[in-house]
């Protein structure tokens, strides 16, 4: 079962007097309201570990000046500007720089509760219809209520993160904070800031104290998502954290205590760099307490057509397009096809297809897959021969499938290494290379 939990809503300045108006109608949608005069002040309820969901900000002072300090210090936060609505120019200029929606005020009700609404939309329950992905939610619900951490492998895309999610909202700790990290997305030289924080000066940039992950996550729960993309020096200081229960801000002059609950994943086998010095043996052992393997979605096929209606319904309702059914032979498409990004393949798949379908249906030629030696021959039952690509490099090859597949994303880095299953940081290399090289790359 899944808790319900209490939004947590930031309001930054006068709001035009409409403060008390909008503190009410949010408290009313069950939010509950922190206020900050100003944006600094706003900055620093953020910096304190505080787990705000929304900002709601005055579209008079500095939006942009705000929202570029959160961008800089990697604290992410929905923000919407609210003004009065004879003044388009401000919400113009706001959304412009970086809010993604504009209230007008006095606040409407029914507008702050869908922005409300839009905010705590993450779906956290899993959808499937297979009977391994059954043995392994039972297995997690088995675990969740205990105190032990938790490792989670498979495949990139396979959906860790949500069934870290499960396993946290199965907890104990439900009613606590869970807080993710993706450590593959974030540079070796920020990772430790971010996951224990620092103090006012502590370097350069240090601008105020900064509560770092694992003593915001403190009594509930902390994801460590693709925890063998880490430095073995930032492992040392992780081991002694979930040893000691005790972490040391940057800048810090005593250590302070954290009751943490740990989940790692890994798309790696932490076996293989355990053996090869990339990853050490006595955090392997602390994290590795119940290992949980999700299973590649073409080892699952009966969640593919389930989790695909699922994908159709929610990027319909998202686009504001009426739903639409799959027909037989575009189901069939998806089942012929191995996946090889797993189910955030199948998600980009199914969103593109809503968009591209022109009739009542989605038909097989909306379904546009990106990696033709994954397709099944219905025939004969094995994959299709990749003979059009005799005579091309492998180094070509490889340069073609990761440019197309940052062409696919939108540009969008960390979900193209988690399709080609490689991390972030060697995705980043690699383009760098094929910059050098002058080739052309999609948002650069």
């Amino acid at each position: 079962c899944i808790r319900d939990r209490v939004m947590e809503l930031l309001i930054v300045g006068t709001l035009e007097g409409q403060i008390g108006a909008a503190s009410k109608i949010a408290i009313q949608q069950g939010g509950h309201v922190s206020i900050a005069d100003n944006e600094e002040a706003g900055l620093d309820v953020l910096r304190s570990g505080k787990a705000i969901e929304l900002v709601m900000i005055d579209v008079k002072l500095d939006v942009y000046k705000f929202i570029s300090s959160l961008e800089q210090e990697r604290i992410n936060v929905l923000v919407v500007a609210c003004g009065v609505a004879n003044d388009p120019s401000l919400a113009v200029k706001a959304i412009k720089a970086g809010a993604k929606e504009y209230i007008p005020l006095p606040p409407d009700p029914e507008m702050i509760g869908a922005v409300l609404a839009a905010a705590t939309r993450e779906n956290h329950a899993l959808i499937y219809g297979d009977k391994k992905t059954e043995a392994v939610l039972k297995l997690a619900k088995q675990v969740a209520p205990s105190e032990a951490n938790i490792l989670l492998t498979g495949q990139s895309g396979t959906g860790k993160e949500v069934f870290s999610r499960f396993i946290h909202d199965n907890s104990k700790r439900a009613n606590k904070k869970f807080v993710a990290v993706n450590c593959a997305a974030i540079p070796e030289t920020l990772l430790e800031s971010e996951l224990f924080g620092y103090e006012k000066g502590a370097f350069t940039g240090a601008v105020a104290r900064r509560i770092g992950k694992f003593e915001e996550a403190s009594g509930g729960t902390l994801l460590l998502d693709e925890i063998s993309e880490t430095d073995v020096k930032i492992q040392a200081k992780l081991l002694r954290a979930i040893q000691e229960k005790e972490i040391d801000r940057i800048g810090g002059k005593a250590p302070i205590k954290v009751d943490t609950r740990i989940i790692a994943t890994s798309n790696r086998n932490l076996d293989e760099c355990v053996k090869n010095g990339t990853f050490r043996q006595d955090l392997y052992y602390r994290l590795n307490v119940v290992n949980i393997n999700i299973p590649p979605l073409k080892d699952r096929p009966d969640d593919i057509i389930v989790l695909a209606k699922h994908f159709a319904k929610k990027y319909s309702e998202l686009n504001d397009i009426p739903l639409k059914e799959m027909t037989p032979a575009a189901e069939q498409k998806l089942l012929n096809y191995l996946w090889p990004g797993n189910v955030r393949e199948l998600e980009n798949t199914v969103h593109r297809a809503v968009l591209l379908s022109t009739g009542d249906k989605i038909d097989e030629d909306a379904i546009l897959l990106d990696d033709i030696d994954a397709v099944i021959n219905p025939a004969a039952g094995t994959e299709m021969s990749g003979a059009e690509f005799v005579g091309s490099t492998v180094a070509s090859m490889e340069r073609n499938l990761i440019i197309d597949t940052l062409k696919h994303t939108m540009g969008n880095r960390t979900t193209a290494a988690n399709i080609l299953g490689i991390s972030i940081r060697t995705l980043r290399n690699k383009l760098k290379q094929y910059q050098d090289e002058g080739f052309e790359v999609p948002g650069l």
